[in-house]
């Protein structure tokens, strides 16, 4: 057998359940959970005041048995994230199963109780306590192991996806063309002698530029970092190409503490200049527009393209590079567009504001 995965291994894989989006959907899974035992129980007999009857005595149980079970599991989230699937799994099953029982328990001992009369209430509450505690038992564990079930191999999924788009962000650190090195320190080779202050702050910027490039200490970094990367690379870039290469940047509106996948924008003004302005006799000018609006930030590079320009296969490999990254980071409220529209190569990035964070986890 495996060893027992580290403390943020598969062991994690249960949602948070003191997050609202885990309560709202643990109780659409008791409320599917009351309709289907209500289909199986009501014959075509029966009619619609005891199929509603019966629906809403089912959904009554259940949601405090799956508000109760998500209360614990939230108290006991630290806990259960420090030990191995299995055992962490049989935790959680015992939680449920006392859950299950306590409240079948308190619900047999009120329907006993002379609180509750007999006609008003007739049939809204068990007869027999042993039957009533075993079926509830029995489709509760087998409910609750089927959601551990897809809990794991949903979570197994995207971490193997988030294991890939590392990997991949790996390849594109280590993707740092050889023409650029080469060109860079030539430029800086010819401006220790000419300009060697200039030379200096040309270093610096390039041990910047591949200290960032190749950091794997985090995957997300703040705008304002971002945007100072791809600065740094413009810098670069601007020595050797001198005017014949023109920045506007255009960012102002940008939120600089939104937190964004390191090596976002850089990517695509290396992607503009490359496949943009070097093949222009003139030159030209990227454009990298920002925007915020409605929680939405949004960040535009554009570049002019030579008539008759054939976008390169380095632009789809960046963009989808981009495009896997902010999709694990914020899901389907990011967007990527690209495309070519009349003489300029559009690259349009859409997503979420997420607030850098300032406290622990």
């Amino acid at each position: 057998m495996s060893a027992a995965p580290p403390v943020d291994g598969p062991a994690l894989y249960l949602p948070d359940f003191c997050a609202p989006r885990a309560v709202l959907g643990v109780v659409l899974i008791v409320e599917l959970t009351a309709l289907v035992l209500t289909l199986a129980s009501q014959g075509d007999a029966d009619g619609a005041f005891a199929f509603w009857t019966e629906l809403a005595r089912t959904s009554l149980f259940l949601i405090w048995v799956g508000l109760i079970c998500s209360a614990l599991l939230c108290r006991a989230r630290t806990h259960i994230s420090t030990t191995s699937v299995l055992r962490g799994s049989v935790t959680v099953l015992g939680l449920i199963a006392m859950v299950l029982a306590l409240v079948s328990e308190v619900t047999f001992q009120v329907g006993q109780s002379s609180i509750v009369g007999p006609e008003p209430l007739h049939g809204l509450f068990p007869a027999e306590r042993l039957p009533f505690l075993g079926r509830n038992l029995a489709i509760g564990l087998i409910v609750a192991a089927v959601a551990l079930r897809y809990f794991y191999v949903t979570h197994e999924w995207r971490r193997n996806v988030e294991m890939q788009a590392q990997a991949r962000v790996h390849a594109l650190q280590a993707r740092i063309r050889p023409h650029f090195l080469f060109n860079s320190m030539n430029t800086i080779a010819s401006l220790t002698r000419t300009n060697p202050a200039l030379a200096e702050e040309a270093v610096q910027d390039l041990a910047d530029l591949f200290r960032a490039n190749l950091s794997e200490q985090r995957s997300q970094i703040t705008l304002a970092d971002e945007l100072e990367v791809a600065s740094i690379y413009q810098r670069i870039e601007k020595l050797r190409l001198g005017e014949r290469l023109q920045v506007e940047w255009k960012t102002d509106a940008l939120p600089r503490e939104a937190m964004v996948p390191s090596l976002m924008i850089q990517p695509l003004l290396e992607n503009a200049i490359y496949h943009g302005i070097e093949p222009r006799t003139g030159g030209g000018t990227v454009t990298v527009t920002g925007e915020f609006a409605n929680d939405l930030v949004t960040v535009v590079v554009r570049n002019p393209l030579p008539a008759n320009a054939v976008v390169r296969d380095g632009n789809r490999l960046a963009l989808a590079n981009i495009r896997e990254r902010l999709m694990l980071m914020y899901g389907e409220r990011a967007v990527v567009k690209a495309g070519r529209f009349d003489d300029e190569y559009i690259v349009t990035l859409r997503f979420p504001y997420r607030r850098e964070r300032t406290g622990p986890a």
